[in-house]
């Protein structure tokens, strides 16, 4: 059954999502954004290339020709994609198709509507039986 972890309280959302994007690919893991809203993926694809200073965190758009043989996708849509291992959600809603993934990764921030949007997918999860692990980023960052 696919993990379900909630990082909540987020400062700045797009900058913890870069932050365990770049944990998990020095784990050497493959993970997909799911970003439907363009701005949203564009500030993720801008963070991506400053971040960590001194190194590169290898991404690409999973259109690009390069999706196959790249770690780090980002994607407005999750069908056809080369990547199940792990998913961030960037999108307020339920992911579509998550539970091919291993992990589903959603990080809530601090924004009422963020939190709303956080505990009507909480809700969701629970409802269906999945065990959900919670990390309050205000502990980590």
């Amino acid at each position: 059954m696919t993990q379900i972890y909630f990082y909540h309280n987020a400062a700045d959302r797009i900058a913890a999502v870069v932050a365990l994007i770049g944990k998990a690919y020095l784990q050497k893991k493959t993970l997909l954004v799911y970003a439907p809203d363009a701005e949203i993926a564009a500030t993720l694809d801008r963070q991506l290339w400053m971040h960590p200073q001194t190194g590169f965190v290898p991404h690409v758009r999973s259109d690009s020709p390069l999706a196959d043989e790249t770690p780090v996708l980002i994607s407005d849509r999750l069908e056809s994609t080369p990547h199940n291992e792990r998913l961030f959600n960037l999108s307020s809603e339920i992911p579509p198709g998550f539970s091919r993934f291993n992990s589903v990764i959603e990080v809530v921030g601090q924004q009422e509507s963020e939190r709303l949007d956080g505990r009507e997918r909480v809700k969701f999860y629970k409802d269906r039986g999945y065990e959900i692990k919670y990390f309050d980023l205000l502990e980590k960052f």
